[in-house]
């Protein structure tokens, strides 16, 4: 067989390995997620987080361009000769993200590692969005002094990332596989695209930072570096990282961060409210303080600023990943940690 074709070969049986690992997710879970990864996740965060810049984002950079290049030098090169050569570059990648970080895909959900269910009725979700409302009104008011105010987070970003380690050292105690280590928080380089494209931030799969857009609203910041640690623990879907990220910002002792955190899961129930009843969405609306709002609103005009047929492309293109990679609700996984939230609270306070 002649060397060409083996590396696209071995990427027809990765993807037919892929969908026999999806019966064995005890086996992932225990000798990947719990075995083989973390000392992998560790070595990565050991060697760059000390960086105060995402070396990721260099690499992605330096392949954008070369494959610029790449394309230019063989613009004379047959289609075939062309296309086997970006299949065996695709196979090289594929292992890699896999091996890196993405097997974490094919772990054991965490409704079943914790023990939640994931089903809830409307007087439930309603009990609990009351509950939240309570919660984060109380927060906003201890940090204003007043209802109409909207929140101001006074740190830096670096600071926030600093402060992100407490609520995770709170959470480990209650749940040892929530513990954070080693810590590789970035503001992305690429934060001005990752704006048009809609993204708050993500996780270099290949590097193990966790990368956080600098653009966003502030009051937003410590939720969402919250969310992408917690895909570095190698909890990759995206409902569970929401999950994760809202206990450690909400278990944080910081104000801040727990205004952030529950602010966040409040508009995810607002959402839920939308879709499910506009009639009680109004009325709960009514209930909450108007600073609150105004940090809502600041998020929204700062998306709607920034949205363009970019944005749109891309979400189309991460939600077909998301599906490809064993999260069928694409991306409205993303609100999807609401079951969680809903089911674990059930028995316990806010």
């Amino acid at each position: 067989m002649k060397r060409k074709y083996i590396l696209p070969l071995l990427l027809i049986v990765q993807i037919i390995g892929l969908k026999i690992l999806l019966l064995f997710p005890e086996f992932v879970e225990e000798y990947y997620s719990n075995g083989v990864y973390p000392m992998l996740s560790k070595f990565s965060r050991s060697v760059l987080g000390w960086l105060p810049f995402s070396f990721g984002d260099i690499l992605y950079g330096i392949l954008i361009l070369w494959t610029v290049y790449w394309f230019y030098q063989n613009r004379k090169v047959n289609w075939k000769t062309k296309s086997l050569s970006v299949l065996g570059i695709l196979s090289i990648a594929y292992f890699l993200f896999h091996v890196l970080w993405a097997f974490n895909y094919y772990r054991l959900p965490l409704f079943e590692k914790m023990h939640i269910e994931t089903k809830y009725t409307d007087v439930q979700l309603l009990d609990f969005t009351k509950k939240i409302i309570v919660k984060t009104n109380e927060i906003q008011w201890k940090i204003t002094k007043d209802t109409a105010k909207k929140v101001i987070i006074p740190y830096s970003q670096t600071v926030v990332f600093e402060k992100a380690l407490d609520g995770y050292n709170t959470l480990s105690k209650e749940y040892p596989f929530f513990k954070y280590e080693i810590p590789s928080q970035k503001k992305s380089l690429f934060s001005y695209p990752l704006t048009y494209m809609g993204f708050g931030g993500y996780l270099n799969p290949f590097t193990n930072e966790a990368q956080v857009n600098g653009m966003i609203p502030m009051y937003n910041f410590p939720s969402t570096a919250c969310h992408e640690m917690s895909h570095q623990m190698g909890f990759s879907s995206e409902s569970e990282a929401n999950f994760i990220g809202f206990l450690s910002a909400t278990k944080n002792d910081n104000l801040y961060f727990k205004y952030s955190g529950y602010s966040h899961a409040l508009r995810y129930c607002l959402s839920n409210w939308e879709i499910r009843d506009e009639k009680t969405l109004k009325q709960l609306l009514k209930t909450i303080h108007p600073g609150i709002l105004k940090n809502y609103k600041e998020s929204k005009v700062f998306w709607e600023n920034h949205q363009t047929f970019i944005d749109t492309g891309f979400h189309i293109f991460y939600d077909n990943f998301l599906k490809l990679n064993q999260q069928k609700d694409g991306l409205e996984s993303y609100s999807k940690f609401v079951d969680l939230m809903v089911n674990y609270y059930k028995d316990r306070p806010l």
